[in-house]
């Protein structure tokens, strides 16, 4: 599993290490974690037999383990061990874990390597024993985190005004279940859409961005699929299809913000969209209703027809008191007195 690089910005006499996210990015099944230098995988009889650690534990147990890191270069390499809390990151819901420099509050901070600095010499690969401590209060379900090597070096990288060094990091998945009772809970939440709909209808296709934020409200590590359906006036069915870009994992008590845009939404129209959200177990939907209306064309046409009924109105007024279109009153004449 490789993890993204952390990065240094470079001042004089200076080192500010950065806040920024160790993204692990295999899925699931796959080889063991590298990144053409280096690889951290479960100690076993074949290297890359196990990818990821599976642990199962009782609240207060304590569960040991051996983690190997191997070096690929032809030179001596010294790595960082520490354990991290898993995350989903907002971008786009990945795996991710915590820094070495923040504060670890679940697996992570269980995790005590044997040694938490290693030097492995070139094309060779050194096995360190781990335990891990589960607290006798720890709440049932999962806690995913990992176990990263982190490497001394800092690597020169390109930079603009500012110089910049680039440390990066590989690390392999753990899988940690508290034993207890599993609860799988799933929710869609804050649904929005931003329409966006030709001045003209019919000129160009209507669009629309669908915003929600999908929560594991459970304790247990979920794969969710989300489908989208839409309906028009009198049921009419617009749009049925499932949506893509979710996370693989979702993990316990982790929200992302996903978007969808719908290309070829209604713009004359009115109705609902419902997202349905799936995992194992669990079945959840969110509603928002719509309207489509060119606001932009029907606020200009009344705003013609006002301009025209006020021109005839005032075209009348105006000839009301011309007067030349006004009728003559002849005097009366006056009575002979004769």
């Amino acid at each position: 599993m490789r993890v993204e690089p952390y990065v240094l910005r470079v001042k004089p006499y200076a080192l500010l290490l950065s806040a920024l996210l160790l993204l692990l990015g295999l899925a699931p099944g796959a080889g063991a974690a590298e990144n053409g230098e280096w690889a951290v995988y479960p100690a076993a009889a074949r290297p890359g037999s196990r990818p990821y650690f599976f642990l199962t534990a009782d609240p207060g147990a304590t569960v040991t383990d051996r983690v190997t890191v191997t070096n690929r270069t032809n030179g001596p390499l010294t790595f960082r061990l520490y354990g991290a809390d898993a995350y989903n990151t907002d971008r786009d819901g990945g795996f991710a874990v915590r820094t070495r420099q923040e504060r670890q509050t679940g697996a992570g901070a269980w995790i005590t390597p044997e040694k938490t600095r290693i030097t492995v010499p070139p094309r060779s690969a050194v096995t360190v024993p781990y335990t891990l401590t589960v607290p006798a209060d720890a709440d049932p379900g999962d806690h995913p985190g990992a176990l990263v090597a982190l490497d001394e070096r800092i690597g020169p990288a390109a930079g603009g005004t500012v110089a910049v060094g680039v440390q990066r990091a590989v690390a392999a998945r753990v899988y940690l279940r508290v034993t207890g009772p599993t609860v799988p809970a799933l929710a869609v939440e804050d649904i929005t859409l931003d329409q966006d709909l030709p001045l003209v209808p019919g000129t160009r296709d209507g669009s629309a961005l669908l915003s929600y934020t999908l929560h594991n409200r459970g304790n247990v590590t979920l794969s969710p699929e989300v489908a989208l359906r839409a309906e028009g006036l009198f049921g009419r069915t617009l749009l049925a299809r499932g949506l893509t870009g979710l996370p693989a994992e979702l993990l316990p008590r982790q929200k992302i913000r996903l978007t969808a845009r719908w290309t070829g939404s209604p713009q004359f129209d009115r109705g609902d969209i419902t997202l349905t959200a799936t995992a194992k177990d669990v079945r959840e939907t969110g509603t928002v209703s719509f309207l489509a209306v060119p606001w932009t064309a029907l606020v200009t046409l009344l705003a013609v027809i006002a301009a025209t009924v006020l021109g005839l109105r005032l075209r009348r007024r105006t000839a009301r008191r011309d007067p030349r279109t006004d009728p003559v009153e002849e005097a009366p004449v006056p009575a002979s007195t004769h």
